[in-house]
C-alpha cells in the first residue's frame, strides 16, 4: 500500500500516524482539514499532507482511515464519494459493518480497533474482517487479533474499555501507597512494576489459568492470601462485570 487517507484527525488517529511511521511506514499519509491544528502539526512531525477536503483524501488514498465519532459517519458519508471497491477501516467503536455498508455502498469495509498504545507500537490491534492489506498496515502497532465474527468484535471492544478502567484502578492502589507515605513515583513505579511482573508471566505461561496462577502466589498462609480473603468478600468482580454488560447492550444496541 502506496498512501492511507485519515478523515478525522484526533487524538487516537494521530497516534496511529506516529506509530506507523515509527514502525517505517513511508507511503504518502492524507489527512483531512477540519481539525486545521492539529492536523498541521501532525503533518509537520509525521510527513503527511493535509488535504483541502475529505473527498480530496478521499481521491488520492488506496486505503481510508476513518476516525469520526459514530454520529459522524452520516454527515461524512454525505460529503464524499468513493470508487467502488475502494477500502474504509472504521475506527467507529458500535457501527457495525452493515452500518458502514450502508452508509458507503459499494465500498470494502473493515473494522479495527486500538489502543493509545499505537503510537509505541504497544497496542492490541482488533481487525473485523479478515483482511490482508489492513493487517499489513496496522498490525505493525502491536499484537494482532484477527476475528471473523462481528459478535466476538464488540466482546474486544469491551475488553477494550477495560484498557481505560485499568487507569483508574492502578491510581487508587498508586494513591493508597501514597497516603500511607511513600513517595508518589516510588509508588507509582511499584504498582506499574508489579502489574508488568504480572503480565509477563502469564504471557510466558499461556497454558496456565490466570485464576490457577494467582492462586500459586496467594497460597494459604502467605499475606497475599490474607489480602485475597479480603477481596473475595467484596462485590468487585460484580461490579466490574456489569460495566462489561453495560458497555455490551450500549455497543449492540447502537450497531443495530
Amino acid at each position: 500500500m502506496q498512501s492511507l487517507g485519515v478523515i478525522g484527525v484526533g487524538e487516537l488517529t494521530e497516534k496511529v500516524v506516529i506509530g506507523l511511521r515509527r514502525a517505517g511506514f513511508a507511503g504518502e499519509i492524507r489527512l483531512s482539514p477540519r481539525n486545521a491544528e492539529r492536523a498541521t502539526a501532525l503533518a509537520e512531525r509525521c510527513g503527511c499532507e493535509v488535504m483541502t477536503s475529505n473527498q480530496e483524501v478521499v481521491n488520492n488514498s488506496e486505503l481510508v482511515l476513518l476516525g469520526v465519532r459514530p454520529d459522524s459517519i452520516d454527515e461524512v458519508a454525505r460529503a464524499v464519494q468513493f470508487a467502488p471497491g475502494q477500502k474504509v477501516v472504521s475506527l467507529a467503536a458500535g457501527t457495525s459493518l452493515e452500518v458502514l455498508s450502508r452508509a458507503f455502498p459499494g465500498v470494502e469495509c473493515v473494522r479495527v480497533m486500538l489502543s493509545y498504545a499505537a503510537q509505541i507500537n504497544q497496542s492490541t490491534v482488533v481487525i473485523c474482517p479478515p483482511d490482508r492489506v489492513s493487517e499489513q498496515c496496522f498490525g505493525t502497532l502491536g499484537s494482532l487479533v484477527v476475528l471473523e465474527d462481528e459478535s466476538a468484535f464488540e466482546l474486544a471492544t469491551v475488553a477494550a474499555c477495560m484498557n481505560g478502567w485499568f487507569y483508574f484502578l492502578l491510581h487508587d492502589l498508586q494513591q493508597w501507597l501514597t497516603d500511607k507515605g511513600l513517595p508518589s513515583a516510588q509508588a507509582r513505579a511499584l504498582v506499574l512494576g508489579n502489574l508488568q511482573d504480572c503480565l509477563q508471566s502469564a504471557k510466558q505461561q499461556p497454558e496456565s489459568s490466570l485464576k490457577a496462577m494467582g492462586q500459586s502466589i496467594a497460597s494459604p498462609g502467605t499475606f497475599t492470601a490474607d489480602g485475597l480473603s479480603v477481596l473475595n468478600h467484596q462485590p468487585v468482580s460484580a461490579v466490574w462485570g456489569a460495566a462489561c454488560e453495560v458497555v455490551l447492550d450500549a455497543l449492540l444496541t447502537r450497531s443495530q
